[in-house]
């Protein structure tokens, strides 16, 4: 069918209308909101592994804390950002960004004044530059910028910042420190600043951060994100779909579920496949057989690291991390590789299994003996499916 009317969006945050399941994360998520705008600065951090939809639920809940909340929101990716200047551009360049159609936006660009440019072709959107003396200031008195900032929203008293991708920034100590010593300052002020500070990142960084500020373990609120339900699963193809006018056979949505691994954005990326391979709103088994072979070389190229691709792309060891991937579970012991691979492949075991670790395909189970895991469900996914749908080797 024609894919700019495909109402998946691989790579992207799903969008509000889609968005399923996560009840309990909304909830948590929206209590720390609720709570900052007691006067009480609160620090949320959501992990998950690759995928799994961290990003799409800070998004959703930044929608809804907009709209039943009375909060502003202000949703910054920090990729490729190593240091405390970066974040704090960048976050104060996305509220300003945020601002031009809101009633605010006026007050917000002239209490900016030469700062403020515009860019584009026609000057179609806006930049803000900060220098060295401006970043020092905000970062002596971020408190107070953010409670000048809601003033001139008018009735907005608290603000719902979600730092998103901070892998750059977890091992920063200069970050960590500034984080913690705001916080405290909001804790003990006499002024009412209510913000809420959502980081987004990947499992372990919170540790990390932590690594670099110990007290920091009492200031989180840690909100980990659980793979889809199968029932999840069912009802995004099933709501997508029927969005877009299409429908799938219940019969038929074993397949996506059971491929899609309770990933978000392995959904998003089958979907969309499947749909470009349909020629008519009736979503056949045949379209999506096709699809997640479609899906598959689309995954290893746009989301395995290069190095876990050069590693994997001879016949043997491929074949083997596939053999795996197909018969047994993300995680798995010794004796059950040797009865799933070929038997000339028993005699290379021990180097296949040092690669992959070296790679980061595969892990050991710390405080295991012989007992591995796939670290990321993506990659174990992407297996899966290059084995059973690759077509003709």
């Amino acid at each position: 069918m024609i894919s700019e009317s495909s109402p998946f969006a691989p790579g992207s945050s799903v969008p509000v209308e889609l968005f399923v399941g996560r009840r309990g994360e909304i909830e948590r998520v929206r209590g720390l909101v609720r709570a900052a705008q007691d006067g009480r600065a609160r620090v949320g951090f959501v992990s998950g592994e690759r995928g799994i939809g961290k990003s799409s639920l800070a998004s959703f809940v930044r929608w809804l804390a907009e709209r039943h909340d009375g909060v502003v929101g202000c949703h910054v990716y920090l990729g490729g950002v190593q240091d405390l200047n970066g974040m704090l551009h960048r976050v104060f360049d996305r509220l300003l960004k945020d601002s031009i159609e809101r009633p605010w936006h006026r007050q917000v660009r002239d209490s900016l004044g030469e700062r403020v440019r515009r860019v584009g072709q026609f000057g179609a959107t806006l930049e803000l530059r900060l220098d060295r003396d401006d970043l020092q200031v905000i970062e002596r008195n971020f408190a107070h910028s953010i409670r000048e900032f809601l003033q001139k929203t008018g009735k907005k008293k608290s603000l719902f910042l979600i730092l998103d991708d901070i892998n750059g920034l977890a091992g920063s100590a200069q970050f960590a420190n500034w984080l913690k010593s705001t916080v405290d300052e909001i804790a003990t002020s006499r002024h009412q600043t209510r913000p809420c500070v959502l980081l987004v990142g990947m499992d372990g960084r919170r540790r990390q951060m932590i690594d670099q500020q110990p007290s920091f373990a009492r200031v989180f609120e840690l909100l980990g994100i659980r793979p889809w339900s199968v029932e999840e699963v069912a009802e995004f193809y099933q709501q997508s779909f029927r969005s877009a006018g299409a429908e799938v056979s219940p019969r038929d949505l074993d397949l996506l579920m059971d491929f899609t691994g309770g990933l978000p954005v392995l959904a998003h990326e089958i979907g969309d496949a499947v749909w470009r391979i349909a020629r008519t709103p009736a979503i056949t088994r045949s379209d999506i057989v096709q699809g997640i072979a479609m899906a598959a070389a689309t995954v290893g190229s746009k989301y395995l690291e290069p190095q876990m691709l050069a590693a994997t792309r001879g016949a043997r060891y491929r074949s083997m991390l596939e053999s795996i991937a197909q018969h047994l579970d993300v995680r798995f012991t010794r004796p059950e590789i040797i009865q799933r691979i070929a038997h000339n492949d028993r005699a290379v075991l021990d180097n296949f299994l040092r690669r992959m670790r070296q790679v980061g395909v595969l892990q050991a189970v710390p405080g295991t003996r012989g007992e591995y895991r796939f670290p990321n469900r993506l990659s174990w996914l992407y297996f899966r499916m290059s084995a059973t749908y690759r077509g003709p080797r």
